[in-house]
């Protein structure tokens, strides 16, 4: 098939966070099985990519284009990129496609991709990535914008593709019929968590001791991430145990000042260590050197999730976040969303080595055996294939 993939920031733009990882990889994965693959995408998030604007690049097999944005300021601080010469390319090529995958609706690209997608009867899936519901930050735009596109672009997808049964149910809050919902979750090359770093570089790298055990969280640091009550809960944890950092891995999406405030007001600076977005094998070393992941909010499918259980590393999440079901008591633990709950669980997983051990071993079956990118890679194809028949 002749699929075209279309996501706000593409590789090597993963400071924007999941949705371009995931593109790729479904993307890489296509190509490898067969499919001629073309990804409509723009120049950058934070900075701008040092890539050909606006014509096809290859891009490991994958047809590329970076659109320039019309505003670094609006892709940057809005999340809003405006990929000006978009549709001088999709007017040409989109009906020319089998299928066509939108990733996150609430985009201009969207909103061009599926105006073409119309005028030429192409089908196409969307996939919204956790951000199904007009909430956390910018809701009176989000809501302005569902109005004027989103409804609409929902509304013409011939398939919804959900990460989890907490999606597909926001999916039917927005108006999507039932039986347009496929529940597909995120997936990981396991392949290359083969050869994992030696446990001691992240901590050498960052002036951890040994001895000292680290509780781990990667992501944005975001407001809507609950870093803040991370940070509560490990006040409560190092008046038990002094010998303990807590590691915060990720670029700032705007709440790093407030976070380094709060820190600096609990008297913890020498306790917390804030990186700043890593490369993929400094990643890996995070989690290799760490005790336990701890995400205390989130939404969708958060790959990290799986990385972190690809490294054999125990989850402490929270029930402020979609229902994933393979978590609590197999590879960590789903907690309330609350200080002395989080405190708890941590707690629990750092004073009991067996438990860690068992948990490291399970997340390692069970991202192998069920959520590697081949099964995963199987399920989106069969989507694209009762789209692409329907409409023949």
């Amino acid at each position: 098939m002749k699929i075209l993939q279309v996501t706000n920031f593409f590789k090597p733009s993963w400071e924007s966070g999941g949705p371009a990882r995931v593109a790729y990889e479904i993307s890489k994965k296509l190509v490898e099985r067969g499919h001629e693959v073309t990804v409509y995408t723009t120049d950058g998030f934070k900075s701008r990519l040092n890539v050909k604007k606006n014509e096809p690049v290859d891009v490991d097999g994958i047809k590329t284009y970076y659109f320039r944005n019309l505003s670094r300021y609006l892709a940057r601080e809005m999340v809003l990129p405006i990929p000006y010469y978009l549709p001088i390319v999709a007017r040409k090529e989109i009906r020319d496609f089998d299928v066509i995958h939108i990733h996150e609706h609430r985009a201009v690209l969207a909103v061009i991709v599926r105006h073409y997608a119309k005028k030429y009867g192409i089908p196409y899936i969307l996939q919204a990535h956790g951000s199904v519901l007009p909430i956390f930050q910018k809701q009176g735009l989000k809501k302005i914008f569902d109005i004027l596109f989103g409804y609409g672009i929902l509304k013409d997808a011939s398939k919804i593709i959900a990460l989890t049964k907490t999606e597909a149910k926001q999916y039917k809050k927005m108006g999507v019929d039932r039986d347009k919902i496929e529940i597909v979750p995120n997936g990981i090359d396991f392949s290359e968590y083969e050869n994992l770093p030696k446990r001691g570089e992240f901590r050498r790298k960052y002036g951890i001791k040994d001895n000292e055990e680290v509780i781990l969280y990667i992501g944005r640091l975001h407001r809507t991430k609950g870093i803040d009550l991370l940070v509560e809960a490990f006040l409560d944890i190092l008046k038990e145990i002094d010998s303990i950092r807590l590691a915060l891995v990720g670029p700032d999406d705007g709440y790093e000042s407030a976070l380094k405030e709060l820190i600096q007001e609990l008297k913890m600076d020498n306790k917390v260590l804030f990186t700043g977005f890593v490369s993929n094998d400094e990643k890996m070393a995070a989690f290799v050197d760490a005790d336990v992941f701890v995400t205390p909010s989130f939404s969708g499918f958060p790959v990290t999730f799986l990385e972190a259980c690809a490294c054999g590393t125990p989850i402490i999440t929270t029930n402020n976040g979609d229902e994933l079901d393979w978590i609590h008591d197999k590879v960590g633990y789903v907690v309330e969303y609350d200080k002395d709950q989080l405190r708890d669980g941590i707690f629990k997983i750092l004073s009991d080595e067996e438990l860690r051990r068992r948990f490291g071993e399970e997340g390692k079956r069970l991202v192998r055996e069920e959520f590697g990118w081949d099964n995963v890679i199987r399920q989106i194809e069969d989507v694209y294939l009762i789209v692409r028949r329907s409409c023949v």
